[in-house]
């Protein structure tokens, strides 16, 4: 018999309604998926990420930037947070907060995007294409690194623009493609391992 192989844990933070974070829930549940969600992390209270972690039986904490004198101490008391879990990385699934030197560091973080980056970074990157009149976007999945939306790259899907769209149709269409996207990178990360070239990102040998 081979010998079965542990889950691979990681940290997912969140500030909102946890879509991404339930497509994560969701898929761990299969044994062959290969990840165990470790902690639940939020930079709020009362969202409903916080409830869907709650729901799985997920440990979960918050930390919030109002609660410390600077940014920097945030930083580092999150970083204090996410090292209270053995992870092998972190995801970031719509967590709204800039991370510090301190959490990037210390961890590898994944994040996904609304947009085919370098295009249309930043909070509202889908009423961004839809102003520039672009007929393709997407999402893309990278790392975070100290910029806004300028980490390596690990994949991307383009989303065509139609005629009619608005900035919630469109964006409802690229979360389909987003969730989907985000759950076969992290559970490839973490049966496969991966390793980071410059801005290239290699997953499995």
């Amino acid at each position: 018999m081979p010998e079965h192989r542990q889950p691979t844990a990681v940290i997912v933070l969140v500030s909102g309604s946890g879509t991404l974070l339930q497509a994560l829930i969701d898929a761990s549940a299969d044994p062959a998926y290969g990840v165990r969600i470790a902690a639940v992390g939020a930079d709020r209270d009362g969202i409903a990420g916080l409830d869907r972690a709650r729901a799985a039986g997920i440990p979960s904490f918050v930390c919030r930037v109002a609660d410390f004198s600077s940014r920097a101490d945030w930083d580092a008391a999150l970083a204090d947070q996410l090292d209270s879990y053995a992870s092998a990385f972190v995801v970031s699934a719509g967590f709204m907060k800039l991370l510090g030197p301190q959490t990037l560091g210390r961890h590898t973080v994944v994040n996904t995007h609304p947009a085919l980056l370098p295009a249309f970074p930043g909070a509202h990157a889908v009423r961004d294409a839809l102003a520039y009149g672009v007929t393709l976007t997407g999402t893309t999945c990278h790392l975070v690194d100290a910029g806004v939306d300028t980490g390596p790259i690990i994949e991307q899907h383009a989303v065509a623009v139609e005629p009619d769209d608005t900035e919630e149709s469109l964006h409802e269409r690229i979360k389909v493609i987003e969730r989907r996207m985000l759950v076969d990178i992290v559970g490839r990360m973490a049966r496969e391992g991966y390793a980071v070239s410059g801005r290239a990102v290699r997953i499995g040998g």
